[in-house]
């Protein structure tokens, strides 16, 4: 494909969820759209916002704002090649230390301010965090005008506020709306290592006064920070099915196992929150489609719809997880087995932790099939004309 320069359109926000290896689905999603646009083309997401695994993607995408494609590579590179050894320590002292230790701070009520409260040791993502991210390169992007803002977002254990910090052009203005704020601040390491701070799995983060971990957590609005830093559309990638077919209840006689409830929790943090907002803001655009323009002007309400796109699993994830259990390390495979995670029913805790390639993989080829299948709508959705196809 030729290179060429997007038409004018309306600013774009991309907003990456949460989701631990499940957030390989989102690189899928990425590769499809780098490959659709001119191959020196500039990010067609103005505004980028992360959370969780999410923020980690999103930062990579800022700083290659100036050259959309290179940073999606960039992606790809880390994705089809990682191993748990890269996110949380496998070996048989880094894994059964932290959680054994974990487990008598339960039996305990806790032993002291330093008690280890996760199951899991993510010092081997905080050194790839700290080594491999450009984070000069936001400012750069930002400079260069390719890139209008960028934020993380993260849950405060004290205050209980979803906490968006933001890095963007001059003019942006914090917010402060019920249990959500956003807080203007150069993103660094800490925010994203707070951001994918798993609950229960990996240890909170401090970042100045608070105490923080995963940006799911308590956010009520998903997508209100691109539309807080400017977005007149959004494209929104999901890790879990928005089109789940109903189960039938059943009657059941055994009792869930913890790695089934920590998988339902899980669920419900990166899932549900997602799904109640799209509906919030398609029910605000049908209302203010029938609203006369002219009305909304006299009552003083710059009210407009906000056009979006939604990208999600054709498959549940959990499903592709079952298959590749086998290839977690054999210490991470019998702590597993030990929460009751290595059977069906708590697979979807194993789908939030399964950072080996051939299920980021899986899920990559299945991102890059489902958003192809959208092509024409979504090209012109990017604001790309026809010749671009």
């Amino acid at each position: 494909m030729d290179s060429g320069k997007r038409p004018e359109q309306p600013r774009i926000g991309l907003v990456l969820t949460g989701g631990g290896a499940r957030a390989a689905y989102q690189v899928g999603v990425l590769r499809a759209i780098s490959e659709m646009l001119p191959a020196d083309a500039p990010s067609p997401f103005q505004i980028i916002c992360g959370t969780s695994a999410g923020a980690i993607n999103a930062t990579v995408l800022a700083a290659n704002a100036m050259n959309f494609r290179h940073g999606v590579r960039q992606l790809m590179t880390v994705w089809k090649n990682f191993h748990v050894h890269h996110i949380y320590r496998a070996d048989p002292v880094g894994a059964f230390h932290n959680s054994g230790a974990w487990v008598v701070a339960l039996l305990t009520g806790g032993l002291g301010r330093k008690t280890p409260i996760s199951l899991l040791d993510n010092s081997p993502l905080a050194l790839m965090l700290n080594t491999k991210l450009d984070f000069g390169g936001i400012q750069r992007s930002i400079d260069s005008g390719d890139l209008h803002a960028f934020s993380i977002s993260c849950s405060g254990y004290t205050s209980g506020q979803s906490v968006t910090f933001y890095q963007g052009m001059p003019g942006l203005e914090p917010w402060h709306r019920a249990r959500r704020i956003g807080i203007p601040m150069p993103i660094r390491p800490d925010h994203l290592l707070a951001s994918s701070a798993l609950p229960f799995i990996f240890p909170p983060v401090r970042i100045n006064r608070e105490y923080f971990g995963d940006g799911s957590m308590r956010q009520i609005a998903p997508v209100s920070p691109a539309l807080h830093l400017g977005a007149d559309r959004l494209f929104v990638i999901g890790v879990g099915r928005q089109l789940e077919p109903r189960h039938e209840r059943i009657k059941t006689e055994m009792f869930p196992s913890l790695a089934q409830i920590a998988g339902h929790c899980l669920n419900s943090i990166f899932l549900d929150s997602l799904e109640v907002d799209l509906e919030r803001l398609q029910r605000i655009n049908r209302t203010l489609s029938i609203i006369p323009r002219e009305l909304l002007e006299k009552n003083n309400m710059p009210l407009h719809t906000v056009d979006f796109r939604m990208l999600s699993p054709s498959v549940a994830l959990e499903k592709i997880a079952i298959d590749h259990t086998h290839t977690l390390p054999r210490t991470i495979r019998t702590l597993l087995f030990t929460l009751g995670a290595l059977k069906k029913s708590g697979s979807n805790l194993v789908s939030y932790l399964l950072f080996e390639k051939e299920y980021c993989r899986a899920l990559i080829q299945l991102g890059y099939e489902d958003t192809m299948q959208r092509r024409d709508d979504l090209m012109q959705f990017l604001g790309y004309e026809a010749c671009w196809l």
